[in-house]
């Protein structure tokens, strides 16, 4: 399966949240996406628990990246690098796949790449449609993240627009889920009843749309609270909970104001085309509105299939992959896990490693190759 001609064989490993995953990128084509999820062993808590989710990674981790090297069919040996999500994310459950990646990389004498979470939801699109246009203008909704980002280059310069100010919009999901006792995850769920629903039954409020409002930050803290009003008003009246028009009209309010400000940050930018990334991307109304508005703009969408929105391997390789084939420096072996790590750093390069050409095949003849001890393995 594996092609000579395709570009870096590079091998990444995601960690930041609930799912361990493996993937293995040629240049732009995907061999092997490898997810172990331990999203069962949270549900009943109702939402991710830390500690759960870094045990889980613990033993997932190895037999996860051998099925991925099975399925792409190549070895260890034949990667040109290990790329992994140094951040943002929980910080143990980063530190499980850091530690990881380091350990891979220096025994295999291969360059290591600690690259960033949100970037990579950008940067997997590649394996779907081919190269990112540059500037790329990106919607990316998930869990922890609602961020418009404008892309020049997304291995060097990614320049956040707006951000959520309060819950992103799979929290929302999740909580709205919660108080209709839908369970955990709520995002695929509410997206199942919403088809049943009437998207219009209830005019739920779109926060942060006024003519004073920042136009690119998002707000569903309100709107999640406005649900949960509702809902409880409901009850107290004795009266039935319209459980899929409640779902309709509360996903139709989260969509409908992500698409309105993809689009407005497109037009206002001069960008003629939009990616939407991140687990929320799989939901499918958001899928349909954005392409109903991006067609009414003028504006091309790209939007990765629905299993490279979630978390996953293979978008961490695909951003390692454009690193190595764009000559972007290794990491140092004293890479930490940052939960916070900013979008504008699409990977955390060796600061002392001047820019240039990274010579694969004599990977030892690197000085801060030298550097590793057992101090500085584990941060």
């Amino acid at each position: 399966m594996a092609d000579s001609r395709g570009g870096p064989l590079v091998l990444g490993i995601e960690t930041s949240c609930d799912e361990t995953g493996v993937g293995i990128v040629r240049g732009h084509t995907l061999l092997a996406d490898a997810v172990a999820s331990s999203v069962d062993e949270h549900a009943r808590f109702g939402g991710v628990v830390p500690e759960v989710a870094s045990r889980a990674h613990l033993e997932a981790m190895v037999p996860t990246i051998q099925r991925a090297l099975k399925d792409a069919g190549v070895t260890a040996a034949d990667l040109d690098g290990i790329a992994v999500t140094a951040g943002p994310g929980l910080a143990g459950a980063l530190l499980v796949g850091v530690s990881a990646a380091k350990a891979y990389a220096y025994a295999l004498g291969k360059p290591l790449y600690g690259v960033n979470h949100l970037a990579s939801h950008i940067c997997v699109d590649q394996l779907e449609h081919g190269p990112l246009p540059e500037p790329t203008m990106a919607l990316l909704v998930s869990g922890g993240h609602s961020s418009l980002l404008l892309a020049p280059d997304i291995t060097a310069d990614v320049r956040p627009l707006g951000a959520t100010i309060d819950d992103a919009a799979g929290e929302a999901f999740d909580k709205v889920a919660r108080v209709l006792n839908l369970g955990f995850p709520g995002g695929p769920v509410i997206d199942r009843w919403a088809r049943e629903g009437d998207p219009e039954a209830i005019r739920f409020p779109r926060g942060l749309t006024g003519p004073r409002d920042a136009a690119y930050d998002f707000s569903f803290s309100g709107l999640k609270t406005s649900v949960a009003r509702w809902i409880e008003a409901k009850r107290a009246a004795g009266e039935e909970v319209p459980v899929a028009d409640v779902s309709a009209s509360f996903q139709e309010a989260v969509v409908d104001v992500l698409t309105r400000k993809a689009v407005r940050a497109c037009k206002d930018n001069g960008v003629d085309h939009l990616m939407i990334g991140g687990g929320v991307a799989a939901n499918s109304r958001l899928r349909a509105m954005a392409q109903r508005r991006c067609e009414d703009a003028g504006i091309r969408l790209r939007v990765p299939r629905p299993k490279l929105c979630t978390d996953n391997g293979a978008m961490v390789a695909a951003l390692g992959a454009e690193m190595v084939a764009r000559n972007r420096p290794a990491s140092a072996w004293d890479l930490s896990a940052d939960s916070s790590l900013p979008v504008t750093e699409p990977h955390v390069p060796d600061p002392h490693a001047h820019d240039h050409a990274h010579d694969h095949g004599h990977a030892h003849d690197h000085d801060h190759f030298h550097e590793l001890s057992k101090d500085n393995l584990y941060p």
